[in-house]
């Protein structure tokens, strides 16, 4: 049975293995704990099974003073790979869309993924989300 849940601090040492897995070896599990104690700025949603988190989106809440409202960014999804083509990242990413809409005044969703990732692509379009035209660029510092 899954379970589409809020991440909390207890779900650290478990999202550390997880982002591992995605990102490579990077946030620390501490910092991973004080990031969902203290950043008000991003929401994180799991979907857990028998005790076990199998997968995390992390949602940002992008706020300007040019609009009234946020527009929330999906910018990470990963769901461990034995547990992927079941819909558990159609259902984070749902739970995730009601959750900001009942507590956050938001007009518009926004997420990037690769233009190689034709599998994510698919998901995101069956959800309802599609490609706007804007060309994003990036700058390493």
């Amino acid at each position: 049975m899954f379970m589409v849940r809020l991440a909390t601090a207890k779900d650290a040492p478990q999202l550390e293995l997880l982002n591992d897995e995605f990102n490579g070896v990077g946030a620390s599990r501490t910092y991973i704990e004080k990031s969902l104690l203290d950043n008000r700025q991003e929401i994180v949603v799991v979907d857990e099974e028998d005790g076990g988190i199998v997968g995390f989106i992390c949602v940002q809440l992008k706020k300007s003073f040019c609009y009234d409202e946020y527009m929330p960014e999906i910018t990470e999804v990963y769901v461990a790979q034995a547990y992927r083509k079941k819909g558990i990242a159609s259902n984070m990413i749902s739970f995730a869309e009601t959750y900001v809409t009942s507590h956050y005044n938001a007009h518009e969703w926004g997420l990037l993924t690769g233009k190689d990732n034709k599998t994510a692509q698919a998901v995101y379009r069956k959800l309802g989300y599609r490609e706007d035209g804007e060309c994003h660029f990036s700058k390493k510092l």
